[in-house]
């Protein structure tokens, strides 16, 4: 059965929005009260703070790479390497389905 790209892609997306949503209070300010806070703790807080800003960071540019390929779907280029124009392999697309370049001009 073939897999619907617009589809999978807007699954994935959807994924990726609640995985942020979820992770937004590991992403709040740390409060620098070390009475109620000990300094390891604050210290752990400020890592586990920083951990989740980079997962999101890498979040927000997998949704980019989904957007785009929304966009080209809906120009009727999906499929296609934005670089040399060549068709990208249905396993390709399988595997990735945001990716925009053939394993030629991935590499």
């Amino acid at each position: 059965m073939a897999i619907d790209p617009k589809k999978h892609l807007q699954q994935l997306r959807d994924e990726i929005e609640d995985l942020r949503r979820a992770a937004r209070s590991d992403q709040k300010p740390v409060a620098l009260d070390q009475q109620s806070v000990g300094r390891l703790s604050r210290m752990d807080s400020l890592q586990v703070q920083a951990m989740a800003q980079a997962k999101d960071a890498r979040r927000v540019q997998e949704l980019r790479r989904i957007d785009a390929a929304l966009v080209r779907i809906h120009a009727d280029e999906y499929g296609d390497c934005v670089r040399c124009g060549e068709k990208i392999a249905k396993a390709r697309l399988n595997s990735d389905p945001a990716t925009p370049f053939c394993v030629s001009c991935a590499g």
